[in-house]
């Protein structure tokens, strides 16, 4: 369904065309009249009527006749209407344009006065695009840096908050919310700015979870040691995973079978149990997650950070710790009610 300001537009270009198409009948039909009135070859009927509708005031091409001078007082009357119309309907355009443009901008402004709880993406190339339209899809806030210009017009379209400037910048990180969000990840092609996006966001909030691509090996350390969480390398990944697909077929076509596949509904989940969950200080064995829920417990991250995979049913759910989980989207929603006690 089209949006209202894109219905707008159309029915501008509508009549746009309309007017130049109405301009070139009366073009054809002024040089018709002229051949047909005065005799006059192609040209000077159509030259004669080009100079007559612009009002140019060349005088006439030959001597006119007195049905030929009629005729000109129709088309003078004619072309100045259309011509009227079409300039019109150019300056009503493009106050349009600069008022969408307005109101989208003051659209922009409250969104961003008001998001909080946000994650901030820096950079909406290849990758930066997957990630912001995946946040959104999952209703994560989020509010895009790209310096590109011509990126605008992919954001404004798929109604992503943004910011037309250079990242590195305290002062953008600072319109963007940057001490009420909740992460940033960035994500622009050089990884010397990644380093630098990383410092100037730890220091402006220190509470903040930063994601960061690198792309050489040797960066990764500098960006966790810049204040960086976690970092991450497209290309080695990429590269394991074309390897996988060549030693591990069946494991890579369960993977994407099971996580990517739209029409499984399928999903990882991270669940922490609540101080108020019934499941608080129960065995897995007897906690009925399996038989509830049909949900999959991969693995368990204890309060101190230890990550139990494929936990026995012997252990212990408890307070703080998180449940990684898989199941449906459904399943995964009604889990976490239970264990966070709601």
């Amino acid at each position: 369904m089209l949006r209202f300001d894109e219905k707008i537009s159309r029915l501008d270009a509508s009549k746009l065309l309309r007017g130049l198409m109405i301009l070139a009948m009366v073009v054809l039909v002024g040089t018709v009249g002229y051949m047909g009135i005065e005799g006059w070859d192609l040209l000077d009927a159509m030259y004669m009527t080009v100079i007559t509708i612009t009002t140019v005031g060349f005088g006439e091409v030959r001597q006119v006749s007195v049905a030929g001078r009629i005729f000109t007082i129709f088309i003078i009357f004619s072309g100045m209407g259309i011509i009227a119309y079409i300039l019109g309907m150019a300056a009503q355009v493009m106050v349009d344009f600069q008022m969408r443009s307005l109101i989208g901008r003051t659209k922009l402004g409250w969104k961003m006065r008001s998001i909080k709880d946000h994650y901030i993406v820096c950079g909406f190339g290849r990758i930066g695009r997957v990630i912001s339209r995946e946040l959104k899809t999952q209703g994560v806030p989020i509010l895009v840096i790209e310096k590109d210009p011509e990126a605008r017009s992919t954001l404004e379209h798929e109604d992503i908050p943004y910011i037309n400037d250079d990242a590195t910048s305290e002062e953008v990180m600072i319109e963007a919310g940057i001490e009420r969000a909740r992460g940033v990840v960035t994500v622009v092609a050089s990884d010397a700015n990644n380093l630098f996006i990383t410092m100037t966001a730890r220091g402006l909030n220190p509470r903040l979870f930063i994601l960061a691509r690198a792309d050489e090996e040797q960066t990764e350390k500098k960006l966790l040691r810049a204040g960086a969480n976690k970092v991450v390398m497209p290309y080695i990944i990429g590269g394991q995973k074309m390897a996988r697909i060549i030693t591990k077929p069946a494991v890579t076509d369960f993977l994407e079978f099971a996580l990517h596949n739209r029409e499984m509904s399928l999903e990882m989940g991270e669940l922490t149990v609540g101080e108020r969950s019934r499941l608080r200080g129960v065995k897995l064995m007897e906690s009925g997650i399996r038989q509830d829920t049909d949900i999959i417990i991969v693995a368990v991250r204890k309060r101190n950070g230890e990550m139990k995979f494929n936990p026995s049913s012997q252990t212990c759910i408890e307070e703080g710790d998180t449940l990684i989980s898989l199941g449906k989207s459904r399943d995964l929603q009604k889990l976490s009610k239970i264990l966070s006690g709601t």
